[in-house]
Formats: C-alpha cells, structure tokens, sequence
C-alpha cells in the first residue's frame, strides 16, 4: 500500500474497501494545517454525497478523552479529587466485589475490595472495572447472573454491573472506567454530561455540533455517517468494525462517557488543539501537564505492560511499535520514548472503535485525528493499514512544511 494519505486512501475508496475519511491535523500556532475529507457518504435514500470535515462522527472510545476533560474540571472545582474515595458519590462501585475465579460446581469466588476506588483509577483503566468481553472470567459470571432482552436498554449502572476484575489500582485493563467517571460528573453537577460538556467544554471553544447517541438535532442527523443503509438507526456500526457489542449504543440509555459521543472532527480537533495549546480555556495548563504524566501505581503499570504483550496488545498500542516504551496518563496512551519518525516522547493519543485514531503530541507540536469510513462488510487489515499511513504521512507532511517555513 502507498505510503501517503492521498494515494494509499483513494485507492480504498476505489476498491470499495472504505468509503471514505476524516482527517484533521494542526500544530499548536495553527499555522500548519491538514483537513482533509475523502471520498463519498451515503445518505438513507442511497443518495451519495461527498464527505465532508463537518460530517458528524461516532467518536465511540475516542468520547473518553472528552469524559475525562469533564471529570478534571469537577476537579478543578473542587467537587472531585482525583485520588480520593468515590464511593459517596458512586456507592454502586463501593459494593461492588472482586471476581478471583469459580468453584469446581461453577459458582463465582468473590472477595470484597482491600482499598477504595479513586477517579484517578476510573480515567487511567486501573480501577478493576471490567468490559465482559475483554476479560473471560466476567463474560462467564455476566452469562449466568445476567438477563438480557432483544432491545433493552440499560444506564451505566445496570450495563455495568459486573463485579470487579481485581482488586482497585492492582492492576490495569481497558474497561468502563470512563462510563462511571461520566455519571460521577452528573452526579456532582446535577447536569447530563452532555449538558456539562457543552456548558464548560464545547461553547468555550465555539463548538455546536457535538451530542450524546441518540442524536436527535434534526440538523446533526442529515450529517451522520453512520445514518445510511447499513446503518438506519445511526448507531456506528461500522465503527465498531460491522459487530454489535452490549456495550454499543443500541444497548445504552443516558450518556456513556466511554463511547455515547457524536461530533465532527473539524470540532474534535480544536478540543484536542486547546490542550495541545495548553490554552487554559478547558482546564488550567498545570492540570494539562497533569494529564501527560504517567499516572499508573507500579502495580498497576505491571497489569498495563502485561496486557500490551498479550494478545489483544496490538489493539491497546494503537499502531505503536513493540519497542517503544508506553504509559498512561490522564486521557490515554501515553508514550514514554520517542517512537522514529511519529510522535515524540509525552504524546497521549487514543482511538474509537477500529476506525478512528487521534494524538496530540506536545514535543512536536502536533493533535489531530484520523476517522477512516469504513464500508461493510469491514475491512479490517485494510483500516489498519490506512490508519497506520495516517500517523506516518502526517508526520513527514508536518516535517516538510516546517523545513520549507
């Protein structure tokens, strides 16, 4: 495959491989800018129409860097700590038990928790809180205990009723943290989080395009992607790689702080911009430098180097090399060396689902996201592949356009 995002891109669109993508890039003077729409969206009636920056985008997991801007502001405010007890204001994860296993007659062996659950823990995925379907051991404990009914919704709370994977900060596994840090939020606010987002987050930066699933604003829905023939609820499918998951948006009610977020990517970056800026208009600049320390206990930095070697590492690494030493901080992956020819040394970054990727690189200068469009039947060596030119072509984009400035 070409190694630049024009060529390699368009000849997936050509293939009937992708249908398209979003690409937003800047540098932190604004100065260097690549936005970049690709290809064609389809529209329910099967009209095409070509893709567009301001086209609204399932964030899906990329909504938790948002979710965790949210739960930093409650802090700044002083209605949080970050590392303090939740369990006054989220009871339902104080009472939650640790899973360690099953009897030989198949019951599950549960310890209660040795110590408190912080948010610190909630952003950084370090809390014990489980997905089902990355952690065998809930996935069985979630088909016995759990009912499930075609067409049900359920609020974070009851999607999430797991018990714990292990014991709070002992350990690290990519879970729901963010979905409870959001109902944290409401709950010290008396706000949706997307009112809370909105009030604090998107009105601060001039953004008017951004709502939780389902999205309802008449003028938003004509924008959807993900409102078309293979999707005619507007759910993300494709994001999601084609697959349906309990945790997507056709299980949920209320706003998900781990994945509910729909917004352009033409807004995306200039939330990922004021932080790349440290502008102080989201949150004070040491409260940013915060977020790009490595926030994990040694214990858990253990659990996180252990699931990065695993098999689902590749996916955790967000198309990192193997080599390149790697972090959490507050937001997510943070890496810890330079990686050659991409992001520096401090750069956080994130994706959605199996399409979308986003950083923001403060060594270098540079944020941006990249949401490929993928078509079903889902291509996944083929999003791969392109999301991987993404992060390289932008990088040798950016350097020789400051060469030449």
């Amino acid at each position: 495959m070409a190694n630049d995002i024009e060529t390699a891109f368009q000849a997936a669109i050509d293939a009937g491989k992708i249908n398209g993508a979003v690409i937003c890039v800047t540098d932190a003077e604004g100065r260097f800018v690549y936005d970049k729409a690709l290809g064609e969206r389809t529209l329910l009636s099967g009209e095409k129409r070509p893709q567009r920056l301001d086209d609204m985008l399932h964030l899906a997991s990329a909504t938790k860097v948002m979710a965790t801007i949210a739960a930093l502001q409650c802090v700044e405010d002083g209605l949080l700590t970050l590392t303090g007890d939740v369990s006054s204001i989220a009871p339902e994860l104080a009472s939650k038990q640790v899973l360690t296993g099953f009897s030989d007659d198949g019951a599950p062996i549960l310890e209660p928790q040795n110590g408190p659950i912080t948010l610190e823990m909630l952003l950084t995925h370090s809390s014990g809180t489980p997905y089902h379907f990355l952690t065998p051991p809930i996935a069985r404990w979630r088909e016995k205990f759990v009912s499930r009914q075609e067409g049900q919704r359920k609020t974070v709370e009851e999607l999430f009723c797991y018990p714990l994977s292990f014991q709070p900060g002992t350990s690290w596994m990519y879970g729901p943290g963010l979905d409870w840090a959001g109902r944290i939020v409401e709950r010290v606010t008396g706000l949706t989080l997307g009112e809370r987002m909105q009030q604090r987050m998107f009105d601060p930066l001039g953004i008017d395009d951004a709502q939780f699933f389902p999205v309802t604003r008449e003028e938003l829905r004509s924008r959807l992607v993900d409102l078309n023939p293979n999707d005619p609820d507007g759910f993300g499918r494709a994001v999601v790689g084609g697959g349906g998951s309990n945790h997507s948006n056709s299980q949920t009610k209320g706003d998900f702080g781990g994945h509910g977020l729909f917004m352009s990517g033409a807004s995306f970056v200039k939330v990922l911009h004021s932080l790349l800026a440290n502008d102080g208009k989201l949150l004070k600049p040491s409260t940013v430098d915060d977020m790009f320390r490595h926030h994990l206990s040694p214990q858990a930095t253990a659990g996180h180097q252990a699931a990065l070697a695993g098999p689902i590492g590749p996916f955790f690494r967000v198309g990192i090399a193997p080599e390149v030493k790697l972090g959490f901080g507050l937001g997510g992956l943070l890496t810890l060396q330079d990686a050659d020819g991409f992001y520096g040394e401090g750069t956080l970054t994130w994706g959605g689902g199996r399409t979308l990727t986003w950083f923001i690189d403060r060594k270098n200068g540079l944020c941006g996201i990249g949401a490929v469009q993928a078509a079903l039947p889902f291509h996944g060596d083929t999003v791969e592949a392109l999301k991987d030119t993404f992060g390289r072509d932008i990088y040798r984009k950016y350097g020789a356009w400051k060469e030449q400035s």
